[in-house]
């Protein structure tokens, strides 16, 4: 079997051979063609091919169709027929789709040149062999984002293309030729017809990205920050440079912690315009609420006068699995801060080296870390469900913040039968206050 001058998994090949063998074309397309070009891992291949999705469904007994547009799943590979594409009503999908049985025709109608080049065979007896018609191989050379045919028609097709060819741009270090760079700004506008999910998840692409700066000085340049993060877009030039810096510190962030780039990029709104903003990227009510968190946290300043209860203070509102976070986004912004650079870089390793003094001494935190909870005065103190539960464990936790050492059950409900004798004794003395004439 003749093989590509690239690296391609031998399932994929294999894939392949096998839409060969029944008598169809079959090409490798897209992104995984780009990359393995580039050198760079592949973590998905595509495969277009001229026969239709009934038929694929016949050679790959198990797969299934996903969509519409043509693309069926089989062994994990997404199949999709060629196709060509009609009128664009709504900026993102095709009012109808025709099947072609021309990859030239398919590769045309793809968004950037350098997306648009194939390997395979156009059908059994043919020699395997690239397709690059509209020369995506010179743009990788000249590391060139360049638009397939009319860039403003290709925006103008489907606006999420807009943010992509950013996203792209930005990962690879490449130019956007200026032409297609153009129709970018003019088309900005349409990102709003983009789905608030989907522009959602290119933002924290381009965050998860080894420079995220780039992403952000072109989604600037091109206007398209205007329309997808307007409120970073209203930020003085200075602050949003801050703003790149600090995403750059932040680079190379693992799975898991996505809360910690999106928290870099919102940083220097605030904390519920950071929330806001975190809801409309739709990235879930826990991990928005975990930026805010995060934002809210960060931009308290430390100082050595803080005392331990002073520490434990500020760590209580912070969820316990975002300290690592929030140390992290704290040491990034010293590092940021200019000037004021090494004297904050000193001071934030200063304040991780007394969290970590905390956390190892199991210092008490949060209501979770109490020796008691609601249900021990109830049951032992005969406390009645209501507010007042609440009050005195507010009251036992500025306790245990201020002297861990009271943090045992007996000495807190000894403190909580003190505390809630004298709110006994306090209440009639305020309800003959409220009675009390005025005058």
């Amino acid at each position: 079997m003749e093989v590509p001058p690239f690296a391609v998994p031998a399932d994929t090949l294999a894939v392949l051979a096998r839409l060969w063998a029944a008598g169809h074309g079959g090409y490798l397309v897209g992104g995984g063609v780009r990359d393995a070009l580039l050198g760079l891992p592949v973590f998905d291949w595509d495969i277009a091919t001229d026969a239709r999705p009934e038929r694929v469904l016949q050679i790959f007994p198990g797969s299934s169709y996903e969509n519409r547009f043509g693309t069926v799943l089989a062994q994990g590979t997404e199949i999709t027929t060629f196709r060509r594409d009609h009128r664009y009503a709504d900026h993102r999908r095709p009012d109808a789709v025709t099947f072609s049985t021309d990859v030239f025709e398919d590769l045309a109608r793809r968004d950037l040149t350098i997306n648009a080049i194939a390997w395979g065979r156009r059908g059994p007896d043919a020699a395997a062999r690239m397709v690059d018609p509209a020369d995506g191989q010179g743009d990788l050379r000249a590391r060139l984002v360049r638009a397939v045919g009319d860039p403003a028609r290709r925006f103008d097709e489907d606006a999420l293309r807009l943010l992509r060819a950013v996203r792209i741009a930005a990962r690879l270090d490449f130019r956007i030729e200026p032409v297609t760079m153009a129709a970018i700004s003019t088309h900005a506008g349409d990102v709003e017809w983009v789905s608030e999910e989907r522009i959602g998840t290119e933002i924290r692409r381009m965050l998860a990205a080894e420079f995220p700066s780039r992403a952000l000085r072109l989604l600037s340049e091109t206007g398209l920050l205007a329309v997808v993060l307007p409120e970073l877009a209203a930020l003085p030039l200075a602050t949003l440079a801050r703003t790149t810096d600090l995403l750059d510190a932040l680079a190379g962030t693992e799975p898991g912690r996505e809360p910690l780039a999106l928290a870099g990029l919102l940083s220097e709104l605030p904390p519920a315009t950071a929330l806001e903003v975190a809801e409309r990227l739709r990235v879930g009510r826990r991990e928005a609420e975990h930026v805010r968190a995060l934002v809210e946290a960060a931009i308290v300043p430390y100082t050595t006068g803080w005392t331990d209860a002073d520490l434990r203070r500020y760590l209580g509102p912070v969820p316990p699995d975002l300290l690592d976070e929030l140390l992290d986004l704290r040491a990034a912004r010293a590092r940021t801060a200019g000037d004021a650079g090494p004297q904050a870089v000193a001071l934030e390793a200063e304040l991780r080296e007394r969290v970590a003094g905390q956390l190892a001494a199991k210092a008490p935190l949060t209501l979770a870390d109490l020796a008691v909870d609601g249900r021990d005065l109830r049951e032992t103190l005969g406390v009645p469900e209501g507010p007042i539960v609440g009050r005195l464990l507010a009251r036992l936790m500025a306790d245990v913040i201020e002297e861990p050492g009271l943090n045992s059950r007996a000495t807190l409900l000894t403190r909580a039968s003190l505390a809630l004798e004298r709110m006994v004794d306090d209440a009639p003395a305020q309800g003959r206050a409220r009675r009390s004439p005025i005058g």
